[in-house]
């Protein structure tokens, strides 16, 4: 073997910082890249924010100053008018109250508004202004730790006596208890508010909650006889239910829409409900029959380099701060230009994108069309890579709603003439012909796959099935109404 010296002429593609930077924040959300752009700014004094002049502040100024030559002007005349202009008013020094001890019109106030407050802390809230003696407190606490999100109770009556057990052992206390005690201070936290909380199963949740109802409320015995037989309610066999309550159709009706009128979950209402806002980064509207796109301004912040510190940059000087200008400077730059492609490269797709939704924007999801991340990307000449990274937690506000820009794209299903139906279109299609069934004789899935291959859809019933279990809609025999 032996060794020599050559030359290789190679090409290799290496990721530059700049483009790194540009990668990174294509695929940033909104609030991300907020925070990316604070983080620039504090480390970057080269860096600043545009802060738009608010005109109303512009314009009261040129009002003011316009009041303040005119007031001069009287003021040095040879003749001093009747009433003089005056820059204040009365009402601005004095305040109109009856007394000395009267309250200003706006009073400052403390904001004394309750944070969220949750089911067991509200349950124990209740709980300690009861008599209960130490045991049966200590025994409720470890009911009220055992709900679950719902209100139900989650474990076994066993594994209560079991914990209660443990603990007055830790506590040097030689009493035990058995499960019927646990079952007494069970019953008193059923009756507290809400009605219902701690049951074991839904039945139970609504057996307390009917016989909390006065004696008097109509369809409340027929309801409780109707509970008994819940399996029967539940699995829909109107003849055995019928024939074993000894009521009649009527007596049942009622008593089914007694029972609606009760709390199935009667935790859920605790359930803190803070809603997750999402901003839009695109912006579409129609004006003038064409559709218009446009980024969202609220989401765009307006970067520059600070003249300041930028003309304190000298050309000859190689000294350490000056060098440190230099490159905050670059910086700078490369993260405005950044941040400007990250822009302009979204704005591109998104047109593209409303440019073959437009019957979504029209008519609904039943004009959504097949799309898929090549289409779009051979459209703006980009890789499905940088495509996917734009879409991905950016949101578009449309007449429609607000979509997340992935929600645009979707398989697709032929049809017999030779075309593609979205399976977005599909889905809302089954949604449409669900809700417009006879619930006495609700569609099988078999059923809707005819329906829509008379719309020249040729879709198998198990992809029936498969679509209405994404939309969460039960089978035809459980959306079956027999009353």
């Amino acid at each position: 073997m032996k060794l020599s010296v050559g030359l290789k002429v190679a090409n290799s593609l290496s990721l530059t910082p700049q483009l790194q930077q540009a990668i990174r924040l294509l695929q940033l959300s909104s609030l991300e890249l907020e925070q990316e752009i604070q983080i620039q700014l504090d480390s970057n004094p080269l860096l600043e924010k545009v802060e738009e002049q608010n005109s109303v502040e512009s314009l009261s100024s040129l009002e003011k100053e316009h009041d303040n030559s005119d007031l001069t002007n009287e003021l040095n005349a040879d003749h001093l008018p009747d009433d003089l202009p005056v820059d204040t008013d009365w009402d601005d020094v004095y305040t109109h109250q009856s007394t000395s001890l009267g309250s200003p019109e706006f009073e400052e106030r403390e904001d004394n508004r309750q944070g969220h407050i949750g089911l067991k802390e509200h349950m124990l809230e209740q709980i300690n202004l009861l008599h209960f003696s130490q045991i049966d407190r200590l025994i409720a606490y470890c009911i009220i730790d055992s709900l679950d999100d719902k209100g139900f109770l989650d474990v076994e009556i066993s594994e209560i006596t079991a914990s209660v057990q443990h603990l007055l052992a830790s506590m040097d206390y030689d009493e035990g208890i058995e499960d019927d005690e646990v079952i007494v201070v069970l019953k008193h936290i059923q009756r507290l508010d809400p009605i219902g909380i701690g049951a074991r199963n839904l039945a139970e949740c609504l057996m307390v909650q009917l016989e909390s109802l006065p004696v008097q409320t109509a369809y409340r015995h027929e309801a409780i006889i109707l509970l008994k037989h819940y399996e029967l309610l539940i699995s829909n066999e109107l003849a055995k239910l019928l024939k074993q309550t000894g009521l009649n159709t009527d007596q049942l009706k009622a008593a089914v829409n007694l029972l609606k009128t009760l709390k199935a979950h009667p935790g859920l209402e605790f359930e803190d409900k803070d809603s997750d806002y999402q901003i839009p980064d695109v912006v579409v509207m129609k004006r003038n029959d064409h559709w218009q796109i446009q980024l969202n301004p609220d989401v765009m912040p307006k970067l520059r380099v600070n003249s300041f510190y930028a003309n304190m940059i000298r050309r000859a000087d190689q000294s350490d701060e000056n060098q440190y200008l230099r490159n905050q400077m670059l910086e700078a730059k490369n993260f405005i230009k950044s941040v400007d492609e990250r822009h302009k490269t979204l704005l591109k797709v998104a047109t593209c994108i409303v440019e073959h939704q437009k019957a979504f924007l029209e008519i609904g999801a039943e004009g959504m069309k097949p799309l898929v991340l090549r289409d779009i990307a051979e459209e703006v000449e980009l890789h499905e890579s940088t495509v996917s990274r734009v879409t991905t937690n950016k949101y578009m506000l449309t007449p429609r709603g607000l979509f997340e820009l992935k929600y645009f794209f979707s398989s697709h299903v032929g049809t017999t003439s030779g075309g593609e139906a979205s399976s977005t279109a599909i889905r809302a299609k089954i949604k449409k012909m669900i809700a417009e069934e006879n619930a006495r004789k609700p569609l099988s899935d078999n059923a809707i796959a005819n329906m829509l291959k008379e719309e020249g859809i040729d879709v198998a019933r198990r992809t029936v099935a498969k679509y209405r279990e994404s939309l969460h809609i039960p089978s035809s025999s459980e959306r079956k109404v027999l009353i």
